[in-house]
């Protein structure tokens, strides 16, 4: 990759009168002289690039016990297999010696020409002559191996290649005529419906070398020397040329998005170690030759398993994959320090100024917060880590697609500041379900109340914990167990000493400290790219990658339609459902400051959202010119946490972990202090034998600790799985717990009809069914809390009016009211 450094250049200043050329006076020199220095200080760690950030791991196998002509190698439950024509071994599990195996009659004196493994099983693809008729599925049952064949294929393949995608195995290769065949057998389907289903063939149809899967998709490299992949919406599309030989059948998924290949640049020539990124078709080599001539090979680990020569002098050995330690600087270690206790700084000033000791000061900060800081802060609670990292991580591996729930967000906050927000504001509320108790029902309040809460810290707190200290592990080396624990730590400290007050303007804080990190990751990007960033400009557009609207009516994807539906009912109707942004707007000075804090809030959404989508295609370019740099067996969601790490200058790296840092705390003390909030309100003050308003702020204090410690377990617990996008399930959760009491606000503030029976039946009607559909998989993730709220709204409607109406007054309680004050805007 070229790199372009810009550099100042000595502007001649002509003089009006003479025409006489001049130089620049001395200032001016120095400045321009400081300004080359500080771009090349900060573009430096670039002239490094090419540097590949994995390194390899190699080491001798055991020799097998007996001389064998070994046909196949694979790997069943992370144990390695080896198969001969009449015999078998499997690696021991310290590693040492191969242990002898029974060979399954239906392998005996077979030839076996390729196999994949997925599911818990391996398939092994034996026949005659390298003709297949039908694949072999092989299990451990104790310490024996057992063969189970399946459906015949529809016809002999020749040069077969399988792969497993879900619970489906595809296998691709030629028919007795020479064409390209493609069939697919439901691994799950019960064993009277499993029959092969026909698929359409690779464009060409030349005979398939490798089959792959990833990400979704099928990646096949065929004779002539193309990559393609398949998806089961899209069909076949060519990702271009492969950089050499691949040898047939080594093809291994590593991590989230690269698949590994064995590959010769040249005839002759040694095999190389080649990854391929499977979001930005770009090909990267390892710093690692085969010290031999790989006859079999196939993944194992992190890596490959691989054997050369044959019979006696057969050697067997192991290539693994290793991430590399990106340390923090000193320099960046005092900007976190800094910005850390700046934080608690701000909780202990309103501490020491006295200002919680009223459910009042604690929990509505006197009501006294300037609309313009409560919009500020509702942005900076509303753009969490997921914003920072999981948001950018999106759009890299994909397009901006997910930025039209912003553009349509900001028509659904107009509705709001109108009508909803002045409406509650006027109601002097703490808790937003004291409407609802107002409204319908105590138990209705106190449902809701409870919902909330398991949606905020099972949806939004573990999740926002976990992201963060992801990208510190990533970017310090430090264990997610120690990064969790401390952000965690240090939010609930500062939350607890000053309450409301603190976590607002503690947000207000961290939204200059986030988003000015944002803004320089892009510019340094760009600024990286130099003389390649026009073509790197020409690649985002033909892939698409600033997509913004889809107009398609597809339920499995995220539509236009899909974010209006969601917006039409997560935000025009059921606004006031979300205790963490309502409490900032009823912490307001009066009923017109509470809606102008929705304005502000409206105004910094959409250029917020521009910023963070950009940082993903500016991560996609860079690492599109710089395969390389990626480190494969990061999740995708490790991104730019990665790109922060490993290429940011010092000093800048230090910046930006606190821009992270900002971000998930501004959300996590806001979660937490609203959380702590109804805890007290709708529960404390209604439970308690003799609730006192101190009492109930001594609860909240409590509370506060219990459930960030409460949301630290379960970012703990979500540290042991491989999760593809955090983004993704947090959307999931969020549809399945929250769309019940949502529905309830829509009955309570737009009907007059419903009533508390009725809603109650709603809201469990609307969890289950949704459940129903989750387990289904039969829409995209962004439709189910839509669907949730419908469902509620719908049930409890007809469910009320089984009943008879509610006898209480609905004066001030619905949108019908006309006193409802349109000035707010």
């Amino acid at each position: 990759m070229s790199l372009r450094v810009p550099t100042a250049r000595r502007e001649l200043a002509r003089t009006p009168d003479t025409g006489i050329t001049r130089m620049p006076n001395p200032f001016l020199r120095r400045l321009l002289q400081t300004a080359t220095l500080l771009c090349l200080s900060l573009l430096a760690p670039l002239v490094a690039q090419a540097q590949s950030l994995t390194t390899v791991d190699g080491r001798d196998l055991p020799a097998l016990p007996s001389p064998a002509n070994v046909q196949a190698l694979f790997v069943l439950d992370d144990q390695p297999l080896v198969l001969a024509a009449d015999r078998a071994w499997v690696l021991a599990q310290d590693g040492t010696a191969w242990r002898p195996l029974a060979m399954p009659d239906a392998l005996l004196g077979a030839s076996i020409v390729s196999s994949a493994t997925g599911a818990g099983r391996a398939f092994v693809l034996a026949g005659a002559d390298g003709r297949v008729t039908r694949p072999v599925a092989l299990t451990w049952r104790g310490d024996a191996l057992v063969a189970q064949p399946l459906a015949e294929l529809p016809e002999t393949l020749q040069q077969p290649q399988a792969a497993v995608l879900g619970d489906t195995l595809y296998v691709a290769g030629l028919a007795p005529d020479g064409s390209a065949r493609l069939v697919t057998l439901a691994l799950g389907a019960a064993p009277d419906a499993v029959t092969w289903r026909a698929m359409d063939v690779w464009p060409g149809g030349a005979a398939p070398v490798t089959l792959a899967a990833q990400r979704a998709g099928l990646y096949l490299t065929s004779a002539d020397g193309h990559m393609r992949r398949w998806v089961a919406d899209g069909g076949w599309s060519d990702r271009g040329r492969v950089p050499g030989a691949v040898q047939a059948g080594v093809a291994r998924s590593i991590g989230q998005a690269h698949i590994l290949y064995l590959v010769r640049g040249a005839p002759g020539a040694a095999a190389d170690l080649r990854l391929f990124h499977t979001i930005t078709d770009s090909w990267a080599s390892l710093p690692a030759t085969l010290s031999g001539d790989p006859r079999l090979a196939t993944g194992w680990r992190n890596g490959l398993l691989w054997a050369a020569g044959d019979g006696a002098q057969l050697r067997l050995h192991s290539e693994t994959l290793r991430s590399g330690q990106h340390l923090l600087h000193w320099i960046d270690w005092l900007v976190i320090v800094v910005y850390l206790v700046a934080m608690l700084g701000i909780g202990g000033y309103f501490y020491l100024r006295g200002q919680k000791g009223s459910e009042a000061e604690f929990f509505m900060g006197g009501r006294s917060i300037p609309f313009w800081a409560a919009g500020v802060s509702l942005y900076a609670t509303n753009t969490s880590s997921i914003s920072f990292i999981a948001i950018p991580a999106k759009a890299y591996e994909t397009n901006w697609q997910y930025l039209t729930n912003n553009l349509v967000a900001v028509l659904g906050l107009m509705f709001v500041a109108v009508w909803i927000v002045p409406l509650l504001r006027r109601l002097d509320l703490m808790s937003v379900f004291s409407y609802l108790e107002t409204r319908f029902h105590p138990a209705i309040r106190m449902l809701a109340s409870a919902l909330a809460i398991l949606m905020q810290i099972g949806s939004r707190l573990s999740v926002i914990l976990f992201l963060p200290a992801l990208a510190i592990a990533t970017i310090t080396g430090l264990d997610v167990v120690w990064s969790i624990m401390i952000m965690g730590g240090f939010t609930i400290i500062y939350t607890v000493m000053g309450g409301m007050r603190a976590v607002v303007w503690t947000d207000f804080v961290q939204v200059f400290v986030k988003m000015g990190g944002a803004v320089f990751a892009i510019i340094f990007i760009l600024m990286s790219l130099g003389s390649d960033l026009d073509a790197v400009r020409e690649a985002v557009v033909v892939q698409d990658k600033t997509k913004l609207l889809d107009f398609s009516f597809d339920l499995t994807k995220a539509t236009v339609w899909g974010f209006i539906f969601l917006v039409v009912f997560d935000v025009v109707l059921t606004f006031p459902k979300d205790q963490v942004l309502m409490q900032r707007t009823l912490a307001t000075k009066s009923d017109k400051e509470a809606g102008r804090s929705i304005w502000v809030f409206a105004a910094i959404m959409i250029p917020g959202g521009f910023v963070f989508y950009s940082i993903g295609t500016a991560l996609w370019m860079y690492y599109r010119q710089n395969p390389e740099r990626l480190d494969p067996l990061l999740p995708i969601d490790a991104t730019f946490p990665l790109f922060i790490a490993a290429e940011l200058p010092v000093g800048v790296t230090g910046l930006i972990i606190a821009g992270i840092f900002a971000a998930a705390m501004s959300t996590l003390s806001s979660i937490i202090n609203s959380v702590a909030t109804l805890l007290s309100v709708d529960f404390y003050d209604r439970l308690a034998k003799t609730p006192t308003e101190r009492g109930s702020v001594r609860f909240a204090e409590w509370m506060t600790v219990v459930v960030g410690l409460i949301g630290m377990g379960l970012a703990l617990l979500l540290s042991r799985f491989d999760i593809h996008s955090l983004f993704d399930v947090s959307i999931e959760l969020a549809g399945l717990l929250g769309g019940g009491f949502a529905g309830a606000y829509t009955l309570g503030m737009f009907t007059r009809r419903a009533n508390s029976q009725g809603v109650a039946i709603g809201i469990g009607g609307a969890i289950v069914l949704t459940t129903l559909a989750w387990s289904f998989d039969l829409v995209h993730p962004y439709f189910y809390l839509g669907i949730s709220i419908m469902l509620c709204i719908v049930i409890g409607y007809l469910a009320s009016l089984l009943f008879p109406p509610t006898q209480r007054s609905l004066e001030g309680l619905t949108i019908h009211d006309r006193k409802t004050p349109i000035e707010a805007v």
